[in-house]
């Protein structure tokens, strides 16, 4: 199988078995419990409560697309890390894992943080012609996550056969949920929010 050179290779390409289903919506969107997220970043723990846990995540919802960016966010509660894709995001999985390691060649990757939450993406960072899509200046820093109260690194495990995966230290295993959007355009998005608390 053919993979761009800028692109580690790091994990051979997984079965879905036993992939928990977060719910059938139409559309290409993966339902998730509603939170109102509070205007504020000093809002006490108990008002964060959120009913997230921390046990695998995932979607069994088809598209099509590429990976383009990945950027993260604070929020008074979670701190958001966010997969823009060209098309329509598909299948997708987020859990904890001992250690990170290369796709392919199983090379661990460091990773500050007293947990490791892994974020599978059935998306390439590259096109049909395997030309990058996503190509970011540091494989082991892709965004600046100094200061955020969860967040302590973001690391790319690889893409290789139309999937990416991506490592996120946080500070420790916390709950967490997962969900897709859709739009403007051809675009989606895959979206992941870790708590700050229990």
């Amino acid at each position: 199988m053919k993979c761009i050179h800028t692109i580690h290779i790091r994990r051979p390409i997984r079965t879905a078995v036993a992939v928990f289903a977060l719910a059938a919506v139409p559309a290409g969107a993966v339902a998730v419990p509603t939170y109102a997220a509070p205007t504020t970043t000093t809002t006490a723990a108990a008002g964060c409560a959120t009913g997230w846990g921390s046990l695998p995540e995932a979607s069994t919802w088809q598209g099509a697309g590429q990976l383009t960016n990945v950027r993260t966010g604070r929020h008074a509660c979670f701190d958001r890390i966010v997969f823009d894709v060209k098309g329509k995001p598909s299948w997708l999985r987020a859990h904890y894992v001992t250690n990170f390691a290369t796709v392919g060649e199983g090379k661990l990757i460091p990773a500050r943080g007293g947990a490791k939450l892994e974020i599978i993406l059935l998306v390439p960072s590259y096109d049909d012609e395997y030309r990058p899509t996503y190509e970011p200046a540091d494989y082991d820093e892709l965004t600046n996550v100094s200061g955020y109260r969860t967040f302590r690194q973001v690391v790319s495990e690889g893409s290789f056969e139309g999937e990416t995966s991506i490592g996120v230290g946080v500070r420790a295993r916390l709950p967490f949920r997962v969900f897709t959007l859709t739009g403007p355009g051809d675009t989606g998005r895959v979206v992941v929010d870790v708590a700050h608390t229990w």
